[in-house]
């Protein structure tokens, strides 16, 4: 797993490892892999593991790892975590599978009120599709999606798996305000809004659900190697999940 990965200084306290460049599935699926190998490695001192598209984020406490010359522990941190990577694809070869198979996760399923007030854009995305607007949302409710990693803004997902008719540029002016559970289309991705926030992304739906709670343990609903399924619901069926919002 460690062949094509390169491991570089960030900060004081942390590493990052790159498995490549761009949004690709494989590589995403790398990253899970490789979090989930260094969460299970138990090493001493790591303070947070943070998966993005194609890179990890590796934090780590330097007491723990500076050796008997007081020398800053950078190498003896990223030759611990090539030797666990290294582990795992050894394991992988022998198993002649050169990308581990990634590990089921929880699936999310996400109600959507699509179009209307809750997607103001829906319309301009079809015309750019050249599809119907009920098509725009039977092939957004169509596939599963995996949360590539969490960012913007606590709690916002961004999810790989959108069909590629749906792609759709960002806005040429973002809005100030986007409401709360906003499903939007920004490139080639999709995410969710998890608080009013200003964005650029083309809004096609809203869901009830609340993505960010300080309160709630964890914080986030959405996890980094999450399945995600969105499905269609309508006003009424809105209205009465705000009042009973499912993850409380």
């Amino acid at each position: 797993m460690s062949r094509d990965v390169t491991i570089e200084p960030l900060a004081e306290d942390a590493l990052l490892l790159r498995f490549g460049d761009g949004i690709e599935v494989s590589i995403n699926q790398r990253v899970h892999a490789a979090a989930r190998a260094l969460w299970s490695g138990d090493l001493p001192g790591i303070l947070d593991i943070a998966p993005a598209y194609a890179t990890l984020l590796v934090r780590f406490d330097p007491a723990e790892w500076i050796d008997a010359a007081g020398a800053h522990p950078f190498k003896r941190v990223a030759a611990a975590l090539r030797a666990i990577l290294d582990s795992g694809r050894r394991r992988d070869d022998r198993q002649k599978n050169a990308v581990p198979a990634r590990e089921a996760g929880r699936t999310i399923e996400v109600p959507v009120c699509y179009g209307g007030e809750y997607g103001p854009d829906l319309a301009a995305i079809a015309g750019h599709a050249g599809l119907a607007p009920d098509e725009i949302v039977a092939r957004h409710t169509g596939p599963d999606y995996t949360v590539a990693m969490i960012g913007f803004a606590p709690g916002f997902p961004y999810l790989l798996g959108l069909d590629p008719a749906l792609a759709i540029p960002r806005r040429a002016e973002p809005r100030t305000r986007v409401p709360a559970g906003s499903v939007a289309i920004g490139g080639a991705q999709t995410g969710i809004y998890p608080r009013e926030l200003p964005g650029g992304w083309q809004l096609i739906g809203r869901t009830p659900l609340v993505l960010f709670d300080p309160r709630r343990e964890p914080p986030c609903l959405l996890a980094p190697g999450d399945d995600v399924r969105f499905h269609a619901i309508g006003d009424d069926e809105f209205a009465r999940l705000v009042e009973h919002p499912r993850g409380d």
